[in-house]
Formats: C-alpha cells, structure tokens, sequence
C-alpha cells in the first residue's frame, strides 16, 4: 500500500479535496480561456498532481445532461473507478442521484469499486436541484422535502447493506425502498462503510447531514453565515446523539498569485467574461428549485450574479489572494470547525501543482505552530475579509 503523503501525517489535520473535472467548461460558467481539460487523461495527471500536493479526495460531479456551461459530461462513478485505476493514494468521492440509482445498486457498485482500488471511494448523495435533468432522463421530479426524504432513505439503506449481518442480510420498509433479506457479498474493504457526504442549506438538507451522513458540504458563505450554519447543524446532530458524528465541508475556489491586486484581477476577468446567458438560466433554476423548500433557504438563496459565476458559491469562501493569505484564511476555517476545503481552481494544468507547492506547506506550518484552533485569533488576523459585505 501506497504511503501517506509527508504533509498529512498530523490525524487533526484540515483535510483538502478537489473538484474533478469531469464536465466540459470547468468549474465556472464563464466565457474566459480556461487551461483545464475533462478528459480522463488529463483527469488522471490532475489527481496525479493531486496526490503530489497533499490533496487527499477527489469528487466527481453528476449530470446526465448539458447544463450552464457543461455541454459534456462523463459518468461519475465511472469515472471515478477510471480515475482510481490510474492513480496511489486519493480517494475519490463519486456522485450519485437518487432516482437514478437504486440503494442495492449503488452499495453494489461502491462495494466492488472498494475491493479494485484498495478502500478508495466515497459517495456524495445529490438530492437534485436541475428539474429538466430529471424529466429529461423520465425520473419523477419530486418536490423538495420528498426528494430529501427520499435522500435520507437511500443513505440509511446505503449503511443497512453495507453493514448487515452476513447470515440475515438487510430488511428495509420505508416510502421510497423496500428491501428483504437482502446480503451483499462482499462487503466494502472500508469499516463500518466507505464515507458518505450530502449537502444543502435547506432545513431538509441540514437534518439529512444531522442525522445520517458522515460529512456535510456548504457552499461558500461570510463568516457569520458558515458560523451559524455549522452550529445549526451540530445542534440537529445532538438532537440524535450524533454531535460527534459530523464533519463538516466547505466549497472554495482557489486563485493564488503574487500579490493580491492580480489574484483580484484574475477574478475580475472571469467574473466580466461571465456567460450571462448560462449563469441566469442556472440562477432561475435553482432559485425556483429554493423557492420549494420550507424555509425558503436553498443552498443558492443569498447568491448574486457574480457569485454564481463558480457553482457552488466558491469566490465567496475568499481563497483568493497570495500564498500567505490563502494559508491564513484555510486555518481560520479550520477555527470555525471546518474539516474539509473542497477546492476547485481556474487553470488546472498548473494550479493544483501550484497550491501543493506554495499553500499546503505553509497550512501545515501554521498548524505546527498551533494555529486553527482559536476562532477569535484567527479572525483577529484576517481581518474583514469574511464579514458581510
């Protein structure tokens, strides 16, 4: 087996992933010459550059049709074994629909995958936000708190069938699944189950994370909102003895540079050279898709044009800057109680390489040094930069 990476000896360590291109147009809905390909040659020397940074997750994204930008996409969990195949040491989360996929295929799927590549998979649970993807391939668009539900039985059966009993197997009677007696052999090579992550900001989506999955995403916030978010959800996870059982994940698009004024121009020009067209169409949509929810919070409820420009609200998580600043906002993450970055870059060719060589080894610096533990020092340091604008 493949040796940990020198930088990620440390168990409190802040974790790092990447988003994986494995759609068209990156991972920015916008018209500016990007050095950064979704095939899956150049996919495998991205995780490649990956593992040499000390990345340690890599996610796929789903989509089973064109969308904002993404006018090709390959399949998730494929892709992902693909990647595996070609790859030592990162483990890579693929992304999965319920509704498309059925609880027993899935854990069958994982469950093999695990065995190929040596206990290096986890799955992401997308409950759904894009309606025509889902008419498009005949699957039943269900209003929000049903696809949630929905969510949470498949995770629920996820576990059953990994962790049942060889000589009784799995039984499930729930709304959405029903399984009898059902044995899966063999199991997953990870104990007590390949990691599961699911993200949200509705109150459907946080009780999900509270109650049944192992990590929970958000999208890029300010700092009161990451704060209040993460408290929510702990309280919700207490609720079902469960306060310990979370982690928690953050969205974050990286551009580093030598100084601040040209990592701001960079964004600047990705921002100006938008695709107007794509970026209105994915704000309708997963506006009317937050609209649905019963608070009214979807996980794109406080997001401007600007910020939809990068998916999953990554300009705002603020990693934009020089090397050293980069480094002192991830640990004050880190002091809020965030476990995992979820990066995602503008020119993967280079920049993976670069945020392993200039970034990561200064985190893990201040981590010696004991930083990312004291909240109030660490914002004391960075300023402004994350309060509400």
């Amino acid at each position: 087996m493949a040796q940990p990476h020198p930088l990620n000896a440390e168990p409190d360590r802040l974790l790092f992933a990447y988003w994986v291109p494995n759609v068209s147009g990156g991972l920015i809905i916008s018209k500016i010459p990007q050095r950064t390909n979704w095939d899956l040659a150049s996919n495998i020397k991205y995780a490649k550059a990956a593992e040499k940074a000390g990345i340690e997750y890599g996610l796929t994204q789903i989509r089973f049709t064109a969308s904002y930008g993404a006018a090709n996409q390959h399949e998730s969990v494929s892709f992902s074994q693909a990647i595996l195949q070609g790859t030592d040491t990162i483990k890579l989360i693929a992304a999965i629909l319920p509704g498309p996929w059925n609880p027993t295929v899935a854990a069958k799927q994982i469950a093999s995958i695990d065995h190929y590549s040596n206990g290096r998979i986890a799955v992401n649970l997308v409950s759904g936000w894009f309606k025509g993807e889902f008419t498009a391939i005949g699957e039943w668009w269900l209003e929000h708190a049903e696809r949630y539900r929905r969510t949470n039985e498949f995770i629920r059966c996820l576990k059953g069938i990994w962790t049942a009993p060889e000589d009784t197997g799995f039984t499930f009677a729930g709304d959405f699944y029903r399984f009898r007696d059902y044995k899966l052999s063999p199991k997953p090579l990870q104990k007590p189950h390949p990691e599961i992550f699911q993200g949200g900001n509705s109150d459907d989506a946080r009780n999900n994370g509270a109650e049944v999955s192992d990590w929970y995403f958000m999208n890029g916030n300010d700092l009161d909102g990451f704060r209040a978010q993460i408290a929510d959800v702990k309280a919700r996870a207490a609720k079902v003895g469960r306060e310990n059982d979370v982690r928690f994940a953050v969205n974050g698009f990286v551009i580093v540079r030598e100084t601040e004024e040209e990592a701001v121009r960079v964004l600047q020009e990705i921002q100006g050279k938008a695709d107007k067209e794509a970026v209105n169409a994915f704000r309708d949509a997963v506006q009317q898709a937050g609209a649905s929810t019963s608070n009214k919070t979807g996980m794109w409820a406080n997001s401007k044009f600007d910020d939809l420009v990068q998916y999953n609200d990554g300009f705002k998580t603020k990693l934009i800057g020089t090397k050293e600043q980069v480094a002192e906002r991830l640990v004050l993450l880190k002091s809020l109680g965030i476990n995992l970055v979820l990066t995602a870059f503008f020119h993967y060719d280079e920049e993976i390489e670069q945020f392993g060589r200039d970034v990561v080894p200064l985190v893990r610096q201040f981590e010696k040094e004991g930083r990312g533990k004291d909240a109030d020092y660490e914002i004391g340091r960075t300023g402004d930069v994350y309060k509400k604008k």
